[in-house]
């Protein structure tokens, strides 16, 4: 194949009108980082003609994502109105659109879209959007998009507006998360996507996948669902795309020529489901997510769901214009700018650079890791190292059974990895022979960090880690996972208590982003160097926390669900007081989080916590204790047969509490209302959150925000919880100051 490069066409007389209404509003954006749309022609294989292939890069480096701001797309508009004149020459008998390594395009520029003011501003960059994906959708000849990389929001919209699209099956975060970020599909996926893949997979895309954490998926998963026409293997290299264009543009050859087998092959694969009767069931589940996810709460969601449903009678054209609408909307609400704030400069920018984190270059190699203990947090441990780091892991336990245990679970994890297509057979073989197992801590002796993940009680962890001085090496880095307990406490009894660093991990371990670095008074800069290093390498997000009872994300939890608990324990009925903080939309309610921690696990903590900071704001609930001590795991039993009490008038359906379990708990005379109860909650963490401030736990409030987002699920729309705090006048009520000036 042949190639020869085309430099964009600067704008010449008459070429540009189409984007005319729009230069004023990309001048606003002089710092936009502009994505190129660069055009090499490359010769097809099989004399098919030669395609356009249009390479989107910012040169900002190979880890910035390409962006979609108001300049980067009257550029790709200039060079596809351009590339359509060659079309119609008989200069090129096909375009293709693809990115530089690792991304195809991140989505839409936010940090130009949170500084449009203007009610119509965001309505113009909508239809400015809609105006340059026309051009590919309508291109006179084949549009092709190559999937090669990331591809979200505008950027997977983008291959939604090719004719035809393949992906990459190394391509990971591919997905429409416009809902969680406050927005809609503004640039045709809500009515694009229901057609191309069926209206089920579109309410996963648009709506379930969003709700759920931000979730997005892989080329793999993309093809599966009909997201891509074709599905093919990158290079070894993941800097090199060659591999994965050559096929691609191997493929578009066959659709260019009229290939039997290649046509037979793509009506078979956007053979999908889009009748009636999957429409009313997608529809169904959209709004019973919707509901579920966000109580009405939350605008964005909603909207998302109408335009689907709506767009299922309506023109590709009337879709458009309601996105337009919708996006001018939405960009003026204030959860929309809370989300930008959480997601930019929180999530984004401060997790970037993590404050008090030493000078990367003091860091050490790992090479080698061991895990103490083999239950299942030390099984998850496990597995993110060795595949991670790919590095063999060790752990060990009091007896071969529990070893056999761990090592069965890991195996487990790798098969079902395998079988999810998340790995191919060969590396699932590779990451279980990665992790072994032994009785015995000697297996250390060569170890460069040992994490600890047994009991959560001082005096076991102490005799752990007075145990594994004893066999590591001298430069050997030991870590605990505990949640709650002092760092400073396991270190004194160290003979070199400044090789300690506390490494807490949460639950599950793959999913959550969060790492808390604890540093104890004697923890050296190359150790701490060392745990951020190590941590970036596991895919997680660091933050340093100074030792504190609980640390960050427990301590505030801990906070709020006392609230809860003491409230309930005072008189409030359980319904009013487990859903007093519904319009937060936090992950799960107060008392599902409860039985989800355990009661035991909450009432430890809470203990550490009173002790540390006494019973006014950490009191310990004897209803908990009286469950705790007759086994009992939950204050609700959801949809209990039996031994059982309805929820109080109004409960969630399924909510109840069984009458063993009621007999128990004894409340007071001084119920609160959900909204009183709110405001209770609001105030106690302002306080405990001026105090944590005060104390030095963490270096500034955004790190309270990080924690608490990537920790606790902290809804992105409420703008983190400092910000919060000061919205609802808790900051000032309690404190006599806002977080945020």
């Amino acid at each position: 194949m042949s190639t020869s490069v085309t430099p964009s066409p600067s704008a010449r007389p008459g070429a540009s009108d189409r984007f005319e209404a729009y230069r004023d509003l990309a001048a606003r954006f002089p710092d936009e980082v502009v994505t190129r749309a660069e055009v090499s022609d490359v010769a097809l294989p099989g004399e098919a003609g030669t395609l356009a292939l249009i390479t989107l890069d910012n040169h900002a480096g190979p880890r910035r994502p390409t962006t979609l701001g108001p300049n980067t797309l009257i550029g790709l508009g200039e060079v596809l109105t351009h590339q359509a004149e060659r079309a119609r020459a008989g200069e090129i008998a096909a375009v293709g659109v693809t990115g530089k390594p690792g991304f195809l395009v991140a989505g839409a520029d936010l940090g130009s879209i949170k500084d449009l003011t203007e009610p119509d501003d965001g309505a113009r960059l909508a239809r400015l959007g809609h105006e340059v994906y026309d051009l590919l959708t309508e291109f006179p000849v084949a549009s092709f998009a190559f999937i090669n990389g990331l591809a979200l929001g505008g950027g997977l919209e983008l291959a939604l507006a090719a004719q035809y699209r393949t992906v990459s099956s190394g391509a990971r975060g591919l997905g429409l998360p416009e809902a969680f970020i406050g927005l809609v599909p503004g640039w045709g996926g809500v009515w694009k996507t229901p057609r191309i893949t069926g209206p089920k997979d579109a309410v996963t895309l648009m709506i379930a996948n969003p709700l759920h954490n931000n979730r997005s998926i892989d080329g793999r998963t993309a093809y599966a669902i009909g997201l891509a026409d074709a599905l093919f293997d990158p290079s070894d290299d993941p800097s090199d795309t060659t591999a994965f264009v050559n096929a691609s543009l191997q493929w578009a050859s066959g659709v260019v020529t009229g290939d039997a087998a290649t046509l037979a092959a793509l009506e078979a694969q956007r053979d999908r489901d889009r009748s009636d009767a999957a429409w009313d069931e997608a529809i169904a589940e959209g709004r019973r997510i919707v509901a579920a996810k966000t109580g009405g709460h939350v605008p964005a969601p909603a909207r998302v769901l109408e335009l689907f449903e709506a767009g299922r009678h309506r023109s590709r054209a009337e879709s458009a214009a309601a996105e337009c609408q919708a996006l001018a909307d939405l960009i003026q609400t204030p959860e929309f700018h809370h989300t930008v704030y959480a997601f930019l400069d929180v999530v984004q920018k401060r997790s970037k650079n993590p404050a008090g984190a030493p000078d990367p270059a003091l860091a050490r190699p790992v090479r080698t890791v061991g895990v103490v203990g083999a239950g299942l947090m030390a099984g998850q441990l496990a597995l993110l190292f060795a595949q991670r780091l790919r590095v063999p892991v060790v752990m060990t336990d009091i007896d071969q059974a529990r070893v056999d245990r761990g090592l069965a679970y890991v195996q487990s994890q790798a098969a079902t990895l395998v079988s999810r297509g998340r790995l191919s057979p060969e590396a699932g073989t590779e990451l279980a022979g990665l992790i072994t197992g032994s009785v015995s801590k000697d297996v250390y002796a060569d170890a460069d960090f040992v994490i600890e993940a047994v009991f959560e009680e001082m005096g076991v962890k102490k005799q752990v880690l007075a145990e594994l001085e004893a066999i590591v090496p001298a430069d050997c880095i030991l870590a605990t996972n505990t949640s709650s307990l002092s760092v400073t406490g396991m270190a004194a009894g160290l003979a070199h208590p400044e090789r300690l660093v506390g490494f807490h991990f949460f639950n599950p371990v793959a999913a959550m982003p969060l790492l808390e670095i604890v540093r104890g008074p004697a923890t050296t800069d190359r150790v701490l160097a060392t745990a951020f290093a190590t941590a970036r390498d596991l895919g997680k997000t660091a933050v340093l926390v100074q030792d504190a009872t609980a640390f960050v994300v427990n301590r505030i939890l801990l906070r709020m669900m006392g609230e809860v608990q003491a409230s309930f324990d005072e008189g409030t009925p359980a319904h009013v007081a487990d859903h007093a903080l519904d319009p937060l939309v936090l992950p799960m309610t107060p008392f599902t989080l409860l039985a989800m921690v355990g009661i035991p696990v909450a009432q430890h903590v809470t203990e550490s916590l009173n002790a540390s900071f006494g019973d006014r704001r950490f009191p310990v609930s004897a209803n908990l204790q009286r469950l705790i001590d007759a086994g009992r795991t939950a204050i609700w039993a959801k949809d209990l047969k039996g031994d059982r009490i309805e929820a109080e008038s109004g409960g969630a359906t399924g909510e109840t509490i069984p009458a063993g379990t009621a007999a128990m708990l004894e409340q007071g005379d001084a119920p609160q209302g959900a909204e009183e109860l709110l405001v209770r909650v609001q105030d106690a963490l302002a306080e405990e959150i001026g105090l944590m401030l005060e104390e030095g736990v963490v270096a500034d409030a955004r790190d309270i925000d990080l924690c608490m987002i990537l920790g606790a699920g902290w809804p992105m729309h409420l703008g983190g919880i400092t910000p919060y705090l000061d919205h609802t006048g808790a900051s000032e009520r309690v404190n006599g100051h806002r977080f945020h000036g």
